[in-house]
């Protein structure tokens, strides 16, 4: 058991991969493109026995117990702030919900023992040689290693340079979802509320640990669009032309917009990768399966951190027959949960006629329940306890 092992990306996979290679005597370098960990972004959800456990053996669940935002009921308005639907904070917030900067800090602290991380650089380079990867980085001199892990994302550079360019393998699905933060001039507490007109949404959101700071959370219909995702000024102008004219709170959201120094914005996409293993290379997380919102990634992504790391373990470094069991067991519990991301941005910015349907239904506490059921049912799995069972090795 163990050797060395490349993991590129320092995000929600990557950091719990770290832990667990670590913790199976594994010798683990993580690159990161960013020049530290990206504190930003949404707060995402865990729900269903299989994400709880793995967060249990993972070591990291009353931590994040203790930093839950306890969800955020949200509420869907029209122009004149008249309430059209209701949603409970367990229909959006699972049964744990924690900021993913937060989720990203304790898995990284859980692992850094044990990992070696080099941020600010990025793989160029992947070659395989019979002592292993030969691999180059933008900065950092050549390294060789045993096994390399391309968990950076659905735009993946380990996935582009070892199974070919990113229009093979990812899907547009028709919307953009943007998010930045702005001042709570609203005064909101743990709520959201948003404002649909056909085939946008533009929704703020309280609950931040800074109760002066609130969440701008934007999705709009769009075919795939050609844009810099470096250029913070060209982003700014595509997310303004779709706000623009909305009236509600959208004002004030341009205006924050105008000056927000940090902004996400990404298509709502699916990955789908027929292999997810080439020789020595192997895919997790949002590279191999990913669905920007609503296919429960985050929790997919620390159940598959763990069973990679565990297959890994459990056939003492044979990659081939761990990346085999790896993809046998996760794929069709992935491919459950990606379902959830194709139906994402049509349930958020629907049309004139779909929201109508949507706000009509939802407002029914018999489908209210069946849709939360029908999550937890989603999110079910049966895990191997690896941990256990590597015990008595």
């Amino acid at each position: 058991m163990g050797g060395n092992v490349l993991v590129s990306g320092a995000g929600i996979a990557g950091t719990a991969l770290a832990h667990w290679l670590g913790r199976y005597g594994y010798e683990v370098t993580v690159v990161e493109a960013a020049p530290a960990l990206r504190e930003g972004g949404q707060a995402v959800d865990f729900r269903g026995e299989a994400h709880l456990t793995v967060l249990e053996r993972t070591g990291v669940l009353e931590r994040l117990r203790a930093l839950d935002t306890g969800g955020r009921a949200g509420r869907y308005v029209d122009r004149t702030g008249r309430q059209r639907l209701a949603l409970p904070a367990e229909f959006t917030g699972g049964e744990v919900e924690v900021h993913r900067g937060d989720l990203v800090r304790v898995l990284y602290e859980a692992g850094l023992p044990h990992t070696e991380y080099l941020f600010g650089d990025s793989v160029t380079g992947l070659t395989e040689t019979a002592e292993g990867v030969r691999v180059t980085f933008r900065t950092a001199a050549p390294r060789t290693f045993d096994l390399v892990v391309g968990a950076d994302g659905l735009h993946s550079t380990v996935r582009r340079i070892a199974f070919g360019p990113e229009e093979r393998y990812v899907t547009h699905l028709g919307h953009y979802a943007a998010t930045w933060k702005l001042p709570n001039h609203l005064g909101l507490g743990r709520e959201t509320v948003g404002l649909n007109a056909p085939g946008v949404l533009a929704q703020l959101g309280g609950g931040h640990p800074d109760p002066e700071v609130a969440d701008a959370f934007v999705v709009f219909a769009a075919p795939r669009l050609a844009y810099d995702r470096r250029d913070l000024g060209q982003q700014k102008a595509l997310i303004a032309e779709r706000l623009a004219g909305l009236g509600w709170e959208t004002p004030a959201m341009l205006a924050s917009l105008r000056g927000a120094e940090e902004l996400y914005l990404d298509s709502i996409s699916r990955a789908d990768v027929p292999r997810w293993a080439a020789g020595r290379t192997v895919l997790l997380g949002d590279a191999a399966c990913g669905a920007t919102i609503g296919g429960m990634g985050t929790g997919t992504a620390v159940v598959a951190a763990y069973v990679l790391a565990g297959e890994l373990a459990r056939h003492d470094g044979d990659h081939t027959a761990a990346y085999a069991a790896y993809e046998r067991l996760l794929r069709p519990y992935a491919e459950r949960c990606q379902k959830g991301g194709d139906r994402c941005g049509r349930f958020l910015a629907p049309g004139r006629i779909g929201g109508w349907l949507r706000d009509a239904m939802l407002n029914r506490p018999r489908v209210m329940a069946w849709m939360l059921a029908e999550g937890q049912k989603a999110a079910a799995m049966d895990l191997p306890d690896y941990p256990a069972a590597l015990a008595h090795r």
